[in-house]
């Protein structure tokens, strides 16, 4: 049987590459400069990079993605409710190396994998999860907190199916798109993870896909999904549109540096390219917050309400 996303697929990723051919054709050199700590490596992103290669047209809006996280300036929400997710582990289907990651593709056509809460008032449905990472343990994430880099991050994407049919058209709307970030740190080997690093090799070379089923994305999640930060803000690759609602989790989780050099012996480059290049640093430079307020779920500065003054030195 052949599924609606196996012919939309095709189409997003045509969509994907008309976006990008046009952006490139439009001479315009980014404004802004990286200052990212991860800039200081041997390789600029712009030569390592196939989707920032050449001058692009970034979008001149406000809310672009990703940021960075200034703890004691995010605002709790009381407001803000726990994450509600149900993800179908037979909604799996398929690993492919897009030429930018490897995303890690559901069968969105009905509500089988779902998310819900959190601060979101519908409900979304997900499509796909990728990783950004870098060439070593000591930067690779989007988002930073404070500054700090991480190695890795993982994007749970999902679409809103309450407002819109398909991922294609929620990606332009308001409201369209809700992203989970977690953030990965080097340490143990991540059990759950492995399955999926185990399937990676067979998908090294751009446009490669294979089949890959009963994945439960759940098990990528941190042990606690209560405490996150959440923002208005932008997909990350072309079209970059501004439909995302951000949720980056305060809990990172933990992957050994063998899974890590894993995602590093991906490339960038097709089997018939002359000279092959390593899928690192992947990652989109840090936009500014321009007047945005990044919520939190949760209050790091209790201690600090007068109602705890009492209770300061029993801790």
């Amino acid at each position: 049987m052949v599924t609606l996303s196996s012919v939309i697929r095709p189409l997003t990723s045509q969509l994907h590459r008309k976006l990008i051919g046009h952006a490139r054709s439009q001479r315009i050199t980014p404004v802004r400069r990286c200052n990212l700590t991860a800039c200081s490596s041997k390789y600029v992103l712009s030569q390592m990079h196939p989707m920032w290669q050449g001058p692009l047209a970034v979008p001149g809006g406000d809310r672009q993605s990703p940021i960075d996280i200034i703890v004691r300036k995010s605002v709790f929400d009381s407001a803000l409710k726990p994450l509600v997710t149900d993800y179908d582990p037979e909604t799996c289907q398929q690993i492919w190396n897009n030429g930018y990651s490897f995303l890690v593709e559901y069968d969105d056509t009905t509500d089988k994998s779902t998310l819900k809460g959190g601060p979101l008032q519908d409900q979304f449905r997900l499509c796909q999860f990728h990783f950004h990472w870098g060439e070593s343990n000591a930067w690779g994430s989007e988002h930073t907190v404070d500054r700090r880099l991480f190695p890795a991050e993982l994007h749970l994407v999902h679409w809103n199916s309450d407002k819109y049919s398909l991922f294609e058209e929620a990606v332009i709307e308001d409201n369209g798109l809700a992203v989970i970030g977690v953030f990965l740190k080097v340490g143990k080997r991540h059990e759950g993870l492995q399955k999926l690093v185990d399937a990676l090799p067979a998908i090294r070379h751009k446009d490669s896909v294979v089949e890959f089923n009963k994945f439960d994305p759940a098990c990528l999640l941190p042990t606690n999904t209560d405490n996150y930060w959440t923002y208005h803000g932008s997909l990350t690759t072309p079209p970059l549109t501004e439909a995302v609602t951000w949720i980056v989790m305060k809990q990172h989780i933990e992957v050994s540096h063998d899974q890590l050099a894993v995602f590093r012996s991906l490339l960038f480059t097709s089997a018939e390219e002359e000279v092959q290049k390593s899928m690192v640093n992947n990652f989109r430079v840090q936009q500014p917050l321009c007047g945005r307020t990044v919520r939190s779920s949760f209050t790091p500065f209790l201690q600090e309400a007068p109602s705890a003054e009492g209770d300061k030195h029993h801790h």
